[in-house]
């Protein structure tokens, strides 16, 4: 025990010096900035780390995180070489930025030719340009009173992407933004922040790709900040497929406007343990959203997925589909909530979660929930837990197919429930390689 508490104070010390110097190096940053930051390191030092007893963290325990010494992610030495990152090109986008450690890469990124009104690079490039454009958005959106992981990720700004697509416009390609932790000798932590801005009428879809190039303990703590104006439609993907041993929290918070309809969909198939946060919040009359998801997890994985859908506003509907695939003595979590504030009457609203059990050691913990403070509504929720269907596996057999073939097939029709949500179009074309990847994997499992 005296080991731990030491552990975790030197851990806490690290988070302290690491902030002391992003303070100190954020001197010419604008007040606002340096204000929101001071505040929320203020808010993760008299909350900490949220323990099981926590209602929204019953299921997962991150005492690992917080007690590993982690040291901000310093990138003192070359960059990969291009090389490196072309296995993670995403082949049809229109741009492909790289962040290496939570920093931008100009040298390893692709910009390409973006359309007329659309603006892609560099948060910290940006704040240093042009501070005013990003102020509106930047931390007014995240519930950093609620949740300390994004308090810590809004202390410790620095860098991450910047994607705005001005009044009317649609991008055709997607934009990538592929994020990439190097090996370091010490525990390594990032803070990735990305602000998405869909103006009124326009069109994009955003690929976030995080991947680890070598192991070691690693934390990568990211916040999505995604704003859909007035009748904007937008596609988000989240693709998590770090080193077993790494760290993964991410929080997606999506601000609708009237008419909005965003598409979020996410692929968890890496890390040690990972916490996946979706938080839509249909602010505005008639809008629309998707909660998509698929994770697949093996050995001791855990991999989490928090889902919370606020209906803020009258004729808006939502719908969450997550499946889950879960061999050896993984832990998945789905804990998804819908939230029909008093205002949003005529809600349609659904929930569904699906899961397939390989082993008798894995474990799924599924919490779908309801909160209507409104009269006129339609809302169901419903969750599953089985294995593969025995009688379908004999009759793939029966007509000559080996035993991991077959396997694979029936984990490849589950898989795909979560595919045909995606629109067609280069996104889904990767999410799908990935997939089919790693169900090799796990079928030959």
């Amino acid at each position: 025990m005296e080991t731990l508490v030491a552990t975790a104070s030197e851990a806490l010390r690290n988070y302290e010096e690491g902030f002391g110097g992003i303070a100190k190096a954020a001197g010419r940053e604008p007040a606002w900035l340096r204000k929101l930051r001071e505040e929320c390191f203020a808010r993760f030092h008299e909350k900490s780390f949220p323990t099981t007893r926590d209602e929204d963290w019953r299921f997962t325990n991150v005492a690992a995180i917080a007690r590993t010494p982690f040291l901000l992610a310093r990138n003192g030495h070359a960059l990969p070489a291009r090389a490196a990152i072309e296995p993670y090109r995403v082949a049809g986008a229109a741009c492909q930025l790289v962040f290496v450690d939570g920093r931008f890469a100009l040298e390893l990124s692709s910009i390409g030719k973006l359309p007329a009104g659309v603006k892609v690079g560099s948060l910290a490039a940006e704040i240093a340009a042009d501070p005013a454009a990003i102020e509106p958005h930047l931390g007014r959106y995240l519930n950093v009173e609620r949740d300390v992981f994004c308090a810590l990720n809004t202390a410790f700004i620095e860098d991450g992407g910047y994607v705005h697509i001005a009044k009317g416009v649609v991008a055709e390609e997607p934009i990538c933004l592929l994020f990439v932790s190097l090996e370091h000798e010490a525990p390594a932590m990032t803070h990735p922040r990305n602000l998405i801005v869909a103006e009124e009428n326009s069109q994009a879809t955003v690929i976030e790709d995080y991947v680890s190039l070598g192991g070691g303990a690693a934390l990568s703590n990211t916040a999505t900040e995604l704003v859909a104006g007035d009748h904007a439609v937008v596609s988000h993907y989240m693709i998590e497929r770090e080193h077993e041993s790494a760290f993964n929290i991410s929080t997606l918070r999506i601000q609708q406007g009237r008419g909005a309809d965003v598409a979020s969909h996410s692929l968890l198939v890496g890390g040690a343990l990972v916490r996946n946060n979706v938080h839509p919040v249909l602010a505005g009359e008639g809008g629309e959203c998707l909660v998509n998801g698929l994770f697949m997890g093996g050995g001791r994985q855990h991999l989490d997925n928090y889902m919370l859908v606020e209906h803020a506003s009258p004729r808006c509907g939502s719908r969450q589909f997550y499946n889950g695939i879960l061999g050896g003595r993984s832990h998945g979590v789905f804990h998804g909530r819908i939230i029909v504030h008093k205002d949003a009457q005529k809600t349609d609203a659904k929930q569904t979660n699906r899961n397939l059990l390989l082993s008798d050691s894995a474990q799924i913990d599924t919490k779908p929930q309801l909160e209507i403070y409104a009269d006129d509504v339609k809302c169901t929720h419903g969750a599953t837990i089985g294995q593969i269907e025995e009688n379908a596996l004999f009759y793939l057999r029966s007509r000559g197919i080996d035993e991991s073939s077959a396997r694979r097939l029936l984990l490849l029709a589950f898989a795909s429930e979560c595919l045909d949500r995606m629109k067609p179009g280069p996104a889904r074309a990767h999410a799908e390689g990935l997939i089919r990847r790693d169900l090799e994997r796990i079928a030959g499992a």
